[in-house]
């Protein structure tokens, strides 16, 4: 029988594995053969120390660098990526007239932001225009606040501007809004209640604009004022601007017709023209020389036409003053109610028997009605109204002053100039007593004025003959108006060196008896000779306020 072989694993001794190592005869010992492991030299550590060295040391430059030199820079940037501040527009105040009518609110645009929109027409001068915030090419703002440039808009910026606040949108780092949150809220501004009545504004300035269209006149500027608290009920200049197109800046050829047009459209009349009154300074006169003195109400004195005064330089030629037409004997109450001029030629500068108040007195007295300084409306570029004088005479013409100059200065010609705003104020102190009010956009204001040292019997004098030139002179034209009783004085200056072109005033008040309001129109450089001018714009004026709004005449 066979038995089962048995095999044994050899054993493996460690010598034998490095058997090579133990016979180092038979190799090249110093080319290291034989062996299983190679040491590794020195030049090979130091070389592994260089390169780690080398990148340690620039990667503590790099994390310096990002650490102290840029960090702030990478820190605000994160911050500004996480936490994005926007503004929050402040809402402009709303204009309303006195009776709570819209003339200017805020509605939402196409793109999200809030604009002006304005009662138009008739309303650009008086409520003005505003400046919209605006941003550079990336879309950001850099001008962040609605601004008021003129007008009511102008004025009372600071009351309808309230005050901007901040939103703060965190975005992720793709630009999605993770949330927002208000900072700093946004006040929004005030509501201005205006003395201003929205039927009378519209009434006015389509009377102005049709009398200007129909003769042609260059334009036009009408006030309506209450005669005892200075409150501007209308306040109209032809022709204007709209308010909508200066805001939006735009349609641009619009805008660029504004700046072409010879009647100046951007010219606030009311408050901003200077114009030669005529003969609506009289009422004025008569007030100041009865006060003086100079002259009784029931003093006749006789218009044949003309006056002659002697001319030292040519005795042969005398100077001749004309009046528009012969009227015959004039007391005080009918020579303002005709508006004779040789009636103050005499009472101003003297004639014959009769004693004139002289140049300084009657300055005097066109300084205490109210011509020569501002009103102090609330609108910006008041001017000053001018009365020429000697000395202004001797100083700019090198001339002196001649008796002719005192004659032309007593019924509101020569270098004369006066606002449409100053007439009224001056005409509601002859209606109210003689107090000199201060015109005011703003409803129910506290009351402010000054009182004219005029006597009352003067003033009184200076409303009969007004009344008395509605019902036969020459403001007759108003006197077929039967619900409402006025009282009135029309004026015409010439103008140009042919006197070519007329400017015709009618100022007034009404009711006669318990004056209320007081009213001043100009209708400026018409041709010489036109019967159409400031009694047909009033007479349309009131026609149409009955209509809209006939509480004026209760």
């Amino acid at each position: 029988m066979f038995g089962r072989r048995h095999y044994k694993d050899p054993e493996l001794n460690p010598d034998d594995i490095f058997l090579d190592a133990t016979n180092l005869p038979e190799f090249n010992q110093s080319s290291l053969e034989g062996r299983l492991e190679k040491p590794i030299g020195q030049s090979t550590y130091l070389g592994l120390f260089i390169v780690s060295f080398l990148i340690f040391g620039a990667l503590v430059a790099q994390a310096a660098n990002l650490e102290l030199i840029q960090g702030s820079k990478y820190a605000s940037q994160s911050e500004r990526n996480r936490l994005r501040p926007e503004v929050l527009f402040a809402q402009r105040g709303a204009i309303l007239d006195r009776n709570g009518v819209s003339l200017v609110s805020n509605v939402e645009s196409d793109d999200g932001s809030v604009k002006r929109t304005y009662e138009s027409p008739g309303f650009g001068h008086l409520l003005g225009y505003v400046s919209y915030p605006k941003k550079d090419s990336s879309g950001h703002y850099y001008d962040t606040v609605i601004t008021g440039l003129a007008g009511v808009e102008s004025a009372f910026n600071e009351t309808l501007s309230g005050e901007n606040g901040t939103l703060l949108v965190e975005e992720d780092a793709l630009g999605h809004v993770q949330s927002q949150g208000s900072v700093k809220p946004a006040q929004h501004g005030e509501s201005l209640t205006l003395s201003i009545d929205a039927h009378a504004q519209r009434a006015f300035y389509d009377a102005i604009k049709e009398t200007a269209d129909k003769v042609p006149y260059q334009g036009g500027a009408g006030v309506l004022m209450d005669v005892n608290t200075g409150e501007v009920i209308a306040l109209v200049s032809y022709p204007e601007y709209d308010p909508n197109v200066l805001s939006s800046g735009g349609p641009s050829d619009i805008i660029a017709s504004y700046s072409r047009d010879s009647r100046q459209p951007y010219l606030d009349r009311p408050v901003n023209g200077l114009y030669t009154p005529g003969s609506i300074v009289k009422p004025l006169i008569t007030s100041g020389a009865m006060t003086d003195g100079i002259i009784a109400p029931e003093t006749s004195i006789y218009s044949s036409g003309s006056i002659s005064i002697p001319n030292p330089y040519d005795p042969k030629n005398p100077t001749v003053f004309k009046d528009w037409k012969a009227l015959g004997a004039m007391d005080m109450r009918h020579a303002i109610a005709w508006s004779s001029d040789v009636y103050f030629y005499s009472v101003t500068g003297g004639f014959g028997a009769q004693k004139g108040l002289g140049i300084e007195r009657l300055k005097y007295w066109y300084e205490a009605f109210g011509l020569t300084k501002p009103t102090g409306i609330e609108l910006a570029g008041e001017k000053s109204g001018f009365v020429p004088s000697p000395a202004w005479k001797e100083e700019t013409l090198k001339e002196p002053w001649r008796i002719g100059n005192t004659y032309h200065t007593g019924i509101g010609q020569y270098a004369m100039q006066i606002t449409p705003l100053a007439a009224a104020r001056s005409i509601a102190a002859v209606a109210n007593g003689g107090k000199l009010v201060k015109p005011t956009l703003i409803k129910d204001p506290p009351l402010a004025g000054q009182s004219i040292p005029v006597s009352q019997a003067a003033l009184q004098v200076a409303r009969e003959g007004m009344r008395l030139g509605v019902t036969e002179g020459t403001s007759l034209g108003l006197n077929d108006l039967s619900f409402v009783r006025i009282a009135g004085k029309t004026g015409t200056a010439q103008l140009g060196f042919r006197n070519e072109f007329y400017n015709t005033w009618a100022v007034g008040f009404f009711p006669y008896e318990n004056p209320k309001y007081v009213y001043a129109v100009v209708m400026e450089k018409g041709p010489a000779g036109t019967s159409i001018g400031g009694i047909y714009a009033m007479h349309h004026f009131f026609t149409n306020l009955r209509a809209a709004s006939p509480d004026f005449f209760k």
